[in-house]
């Protein structure tokens, strides 16, 4: 039987990082089609500095596709505004805007609990020192 390897505490700096908040890639492109409609390919650009910048292409395309059959991302093939072959841009609708409250307000409740883990940590390795 296959096992499946553990990532948790393992590897190096930014391995565990990349994987800690899972679905993560879904309010980063929730939150950029808030910013105003898209292409997948300046999608993908865009996510670099939410810590996503070495995503491929295939996994962004999918989410893209799970939000819009949730009803909560609209999209269209758009053949005016490019040279080059038509290209499907994606917007946000209204419940997709309710679902990105709903992963901000989650997203603060997760921040709230690792800044509290971080403080405990900092306090511990303080008095460890000292």
């Amino acid at each position: 039987m296959h096992q499946r390897r553990r990532r948790r505490g393992r590897g190096g700096k930014g391995r565990f990082a990349r994987g800690a908040i899972r679905r993560f890639l879904e309010p980063c492109l929730l939150l950029l089609l808030h910013q105003g409609a898209s292409h997948g390919y300046e999608l993908i650009s865009a996510l670099e500095p939410f810590g996503l910048g070495d995503v491929a292409p295939g996994p962004v395309y999918r989410t893209l596709r799970d939000l819009e059959a949730a009803g909560l991302v609209q999209s269209e093939w758009d053949t005016e505004s490019s040279e080059g072959p038509a290209r499907r841009v994606y917007r946000l609708t209204q419940a997709g805007r309710h679902c990105l409250a709903d992963w901000v307000e989650g997203l603060r409740e997760t921040d709230s609990i690792l800044h509290h883990f971080l403080t405990t940590y900092e306090q511990h390795t303080k008095e460890d020192i000292g």
